[in-house]
């Protein structure tokens, strides 16, 4: 019986073919809207957690005051024999780099002009190979974990305001752990642009040694550990916290604020957008309803006098809606994929957002869930409001139904 309400339901959709398409066109454009916009939301959230990730590593080993207190000289919360503790996190099966960084600040000085830094003492060849993409090299070279030299990269706009080149010779003075004033002559190995200019108007990247020899110190701040994949962050994240019961162990998007900003800013005004279109199809699926009802009064007077229950037409004027809405949300995900696939053959390059030096290529994620989601979305309030408008409707008596013209 249902399939004979199905199929009287489709051909009954066919009767205005026009009305119909325009209605399915409309249900089309709005479902690929909302699935181009989340897949533009999600693809930014996975390309800005890689980053997060590659900054600062899956995870962070540290002491516990190390990530809530500030310290009064350098390193007064660092971790003392990190070889160590490297060991035994890469005896887990999910950690690929253990990565130990020393952050630090003090002046760098070209002899005529001294600025303010921000340094990050690391071991260069895992560190660089992991950041791949996020750093991009400007000149000269990046510096070697072998290196017996002093050497470091320097920022891009803080090698302009140095006046420095690959090869200059510059001077970094920090405070000590023991709280005295140390220096050490450093060559600029390469230049460097992280494509965020107020980052590169400060940073320094040394080795460990160096930055060891300039605070006078064998500690480290704090170790960042790379996994195989992220979703093995939080199983690796407990495993850990039991191994290092005395040490913090935080996962990056505990440090990635900005990653957090960006993701309730965009879930905000996608949300309201998805909401609006939702509407909008919702409105023109519910008018071409109407208008077929109204068309059909009389015929819908002549079902009911001939036994038809309020509750099968109704059913059926939901199916009507099922069908225009269904066929509209599956072109529409047609449509989104089609772009999205289209995006990677031929790439467009999207300008720098606020705060950044560079572009970055507009990539739609695809995501089967989301996807899922959107079209049942779609069928179900094509449904339930095509239902809403047959019940008003028949509400009126049969007589006034059999006499309407």
């Amino acid at each position: 019986m249902k399939l004979s309400w199905l199929k009287f339901a489709f051909y009954n959709t066919l009767r205005n073919r026009r009305r119909s398409a325009v209605t399915v066109t409309v249900a089309a454009l709005g479902t690929a809207a909302i699935l181009l916009a989340g897949g533009f939301a999600y693809s930014t959230y996975e390309g800005l957690a890689q980053i997060s990730a590659r900054s600062t590593g899956h995870l962070i080993i540290g002491k516990p005051q190390h990530f809530t207190s500030d310290q009064d000289v350098p390193l007064q919360y660092g971790l003392d024999d990190a070889a160590s503790l490297q060991a035994k996190i890469l005896a887990d099966p999910a950690v690929r780099y253990v990565l130990p960084r020393i952050e630090y600040s003090g002046l760098i000085s070209n002899g005529d002009k001294s600025t303010i830094m921000l340094a990050v003492g690391i071991d260069p060849d895992a560190e660089f190979s992991v950041k791949g993409p996020t750093l991009d090299l400007k000149k000269g070279e990046l510096i070697q974990t072998d290196s017996a030299e002093a050497e470091i990269v320097l920022g891009e706009g803080l090698a302009r305001s140095l006046k420095a080149q690959p090869g200059s010779t510059l001077t970094l003075m920090a405070s000590t752990t023991d709280g005295a004033l140390n220096a050490v002559d450093v060559t600029v190995k390469g230049i460097v642009s992280t494509g965020v200019p107020d980052l590169d108007k400060r940073l320094v990247y040394s080795n460990i040694k160096t930055a060891q020899k300039l605070l006078n110190t064998k500690r480290v701040s704090s170790l960042g550990v790379f996994l195989n994949s992220m979703e093995a962050t939080m199983p690796a994240q407990a495993r850990l916290a039991g191994v290092f019961p005395e040490l913090t162990v935080q996962n990056w998007l505990e440090q990635a604020f900005f990653y957090k900003s960006v993701r309730d800013l965009y879930n905000r005004i996608f949300g309201a957008l998805g909401a609006i279109i939702s509407v909008i199809v919702v409105f023109v699926v519910a008018n071409a309803m109407a208008m077929a009802i109204i068309e059909r009064t009389r015929e819908i007077g002549s079902l009911r006098a001939m036994g038809t229950l309020p509750g099968q037409l109704i059913r059926s004027f939901s199916f009507e809606g099922m069908f225009l809405g269904g066929a509209g949300a599956a072109l529409g995900a047609v449509l989104a994929i089609s772009i999205a696939l289209l995006l990677t053959v031929f790439p467009v390059q999207m300008p720098p957002p606020p705060g950044r030096s560079s572009g970055y290529p507009l990539l739609i994620s695809i995501d089967v869930a989301m996807y899922v989601v959107t079209l049942v979305t779609m069928v179900v309030l094509s449904m339930l409001s095509s239902a809403f408008i047959a019940r008003k409707t028949l509400r009126q008596p049969i007589v006034d139904a059999l006499a309407h013209n």
